[in-house]
């Protein structure tokens, strides 16, 4: 299995627009962090997490096939406002999305048109699951549990893969979703900035958690530009914590 950071950018995205700090104003490649999204797969499944605004220009480069499914984190726009553009994948069948019941919601709202009586022709064809934490689910070849966190006072879901757990705009998390999380080899978490904010985690914070988890590898994603340029964030950190950039590939 092998997952591919389709974005690692908070909701405003790196550079932000009308910014020319340090980082905004960077020539380095590794600092233009769309917004968060990635792809995981195997030889015979294709999963996208999350589908924020970007995800035309992030699946641009990728090869052209059939997405098994789209597991939503939340319904935030930054991280499904791109559903629209799912339409040209729409040749292989319908596109089945799960999310919680807030996030299936928030879908209904975003895309009425797509869940109409009489749909007009050329609207992406989803077909909506709910799903919740704790309920384990297969999609082809892949098996995933969902997990809580919570992004502030929303709870959102974030998704084990095997000795993979990808969260992203967490703030917290309960005790009871960490024996949901044992035994995670490879941990993505958010880490904003190092700046505390009200609902998403400093990098101390993943750092910290990290730790806590016992990870052997942990990527950080969903960073704004106040944490700094990537190839300097990265040198102050431990080489087990590190910052993530948008085209890169782990194998699981």
């Amino acid at each position: 299995m092998k997952l591919t950071f389709l974005g690692t950018g908070t909701s405003c995205g790196v550079p932000t627009i009308g910014c020319r700090c340090h980082t905004c104003s960077s020539t380095d490649p590794h600092d233009k962090r769309l917004r968060c999204s990635a792809l995981i797969e195997t030889d015979a499944t294709r999963l996208l997490i999350d589908c924020g605004p970007d995800f035309r220009q992030q699946i641009m480069p990728q090869p052209f096939r059939k997405i098994d499914g789209i597991l939503i984190t939340h319904a935030h726009y930054d991280h499904m406002g791109g559903m629209d553009d799912i339409r040209p994948y729409c040749q292989f069948g319908e596109i089945n999305v799960y999310a919680d019941p807030l996030a299936c919601q928030g879908m209904l709202q975003m895309l009425p048109y797509c869940f109409a009586e009489n749909r007009y022709p050329g609207v992406p064809a989803i077909q909506l699951h709910e799903i919740h934490k704790h309920e384990p689910l297969r999609i082809g070849d892949i098996d995933i549990m969902p997990i809580e966190v919570m992004h502030h006072d929303l709870p959102i879901l974030g998704y084990r893969f095997g000795n993979l757990t990808y969260i992203t705009d967490m703030k917290t998390i309960s005790d009871e979703e960490l024996p949901y999380i044992e035994g995670t080899d490879v941990l993505i978490v958010n880490a904003l900035r190092e700046k505390p904010h009200h609902s998403h985690q400093t990098v101390t914070d993943a750092v910290l958690f990290a730790r806590r988890v016992g990870a052997r590898q942990t990527w950080l994603i969903h960073s704004s530009h106040d944490i700094g340029r990537h190839a300097e964030v990265n040198a102050q950190l431990p080489p087990d914590i590190q910052l993530a950039y948008d085209g890169q590939v782990i194998e699981v």
